[in-house]
């Protein structure tokens, strides 16, 4: 018989070493430590896993495999609808790639000084950029943030229902039904959807007054909308919200921020968002950040579920050190018995957007949000003198608006193949989510984008609106 050896990175996959745990803890098979996972989740045959490759053969797969993507750099591309492609200063990357960053791991304050420092600033900039005073790590995405918001305003209201613009990512929505709607938890959330005008793209007030009640915990929407609006109605909206006594929670694109009011200035009690236009790529749209930030007030405090990072003096005059804030309510101490569960961490981030918010400052984000408001109206302009488009709603909108193509007989799906086929990346389809705006797409345009690049798509569009 071939004696047990342990796996290369595994030093406990001996089976002694692992009987040894097991009679330890009082349990005998590993099979026992999964029982709250139900049977019907559970792989019940091998996994069928190709042949195990070497360092050399698997780097060659890799390659090869990674090859066939379209990526950003080789095209030009107008997406966004949730992920967008913004610069990204070379300086950010080198601070990023340091190997003191460069980990999910990190030890205690004492040790790590010089990375819960960076994270302080990193909560104390986005503060400054939102307007509040008390903002959390970041956790997954902003749907992540957004659902975590809603629990928190359940919690703080003692309230079972959350009121959610129809407008938004289906992504999001998705996430945010899956932390308030499962019928098991006991905690369970009512998800109710209001209605947008299809005329102006904003929300319906009437509607939001009709279903605002007693047991709204919270209503969310967000500015800039996922169709790319700035909702004047922000303030109303705050106030129907307020006189019911639920909360208001907005979310926000922070790089529109050097341009457009905070959240709290027209209402807001809690503000989610993404931090991924804070100078993080694209990395094909997976656990780029998102944020919380609310006013410092304790009962705010006390239903965040994410970590907080404080400043402190020590016992040396005129120095000061960082460490870990009301660690004891979170998943981190608690685990499943936290105020929420938030996941996988994305600290790694928050040093880019650290880095990327200091580089800028309060002019540069109001520089960037100038250029980015000007290319994106110049280019909505540009597409709608092309005949049979369209500009859903040619005016209010930050970097994306909505380009319908019903009167050119084709799809969004046909014309965004052509696109590619010129090395070019069309607006995100909408027509499949949103089928009242007909063959629509949603187009991006930030600072990356240049009059050359507009006029490219421009002509683009228009060789295949003729043929």
């Amino acid at each position: 018989m071939k004696p047990a050896i342990a796996h290369p990175y595994m030093a406990n996959s001996v089976p002694a070493i692992q009987q040894e745990m097991l009679d330890s803890i009082g349990v005998k098979t590993i099979d026992e430590l999964f029982v709250q996972i139900p049977k019907d989740h559970r792989l019940t045959r091998p996994l069928d896993l190709p042949p195990a490759l070497s360092e050399r053969e698997l780097r060659r797969h890799l390659v090869e495999t990674l090859s066939k993507n379209s990526t950003t750099e080789d095209n030009l591309s107008f997406l966004g609808a949730g992920i967008w492609q913004h610069h990204v200063p070379a300086a950010v990357d080198e601070i990023v790639r340091r190997n003191e960053w460069l980990t999910s791991v990190y030890g205690e304050p004492s040790s790590d000084h010089g990375l819960y420092q960076t994270w302080f600033e990193f909560c104390s900039q986005l503060g400054e950029l939102l307007n509040f005073d008390l903002v959390g790590m970041p956790v997954r995405s902003w749907g992540t943030a957004a659902g975590h918001a809603l629990r928190m305003a359940a919690r703080l209201t003692g309230r079972t229902e959350v009121v959610v613009v129809s407008a938004i990512d289906p992504e999001r929505l998705s996430i945010i039904r899956n932390y308030c709607e499962p019928p098991q938890m006991a905690d369970h959330i009512t998800v109710r959807l209001i209605n947008y005008n299809p005329a102006t793209g904003l929300i319906d007030l009437e509607h939001l007054r009709a279903t605002v009640s007693g047991q709204t915990a919270a209503v969310y929407f967000e500015v800039p909308s996922y169709l790319g609006l700035i909702d004047h109605q922000a303030a109303e909206i705050a106030a129907i919200a307020r006189a019911a006594g639920a909360e208001t929670i907005v979310g926000v694109d922070p790089i529109s921020l050097g341009v457009l009011s905070a959240p709290s200035d027209y209402g807001a009690d809690i503000v989610v968002g993404t931090i991924q236009p804070l100078g993080v790529h694209l990395h094909a749209g997976g656990g780029v950040g998102g944020f919380i930030a609310t006013r410092d007030e304790p009962r705010y405090a006390g239903e965040y579920p994410t970590l907080f990072i404080s400043i402190a003096e020590t016992i040396k005059p005129g120095e000061y050190g960082f460490g870990r804030a009301l660690l004891q309510q979170s998943s981190y101490d608690l685990r499943d018995k936290g105020k929420d569960w938030i996941g996988h961490s994305v600290y790694l981030w928050s040093i880019a957007a650290t880095a990327y918010m200091a580089m800028m400052g309060p002019q540069g984000f109001a520089e960037i949000g100038e250029i980015i408001l000007q290319r994106a109206h110049h280019a909505a302009h540009r597409l709608g003198e092309l005949e049979g488009v369209r500009i859903t709603f040619p005016s209010g909108f930050f970097k994306e608006f909505v380009v319908n193509f019903d009167d050119t007989g084709k799809s969004v799906a046909e014309i965004n193949d052509a696109l590619r086929a010129e090395g070019i990346f069309g607006g995100h389809d909408l027509s499949s989510d949103f089928p009242e705006l007909g063959q629509s797409a949603l187009y991006c345009v930030t600072e990356i984008h240049t009059q050359s690049d507009i006029e490219r798509l421009v002509g683009a569009l228009q060789k295949m609106i003729i043929l």
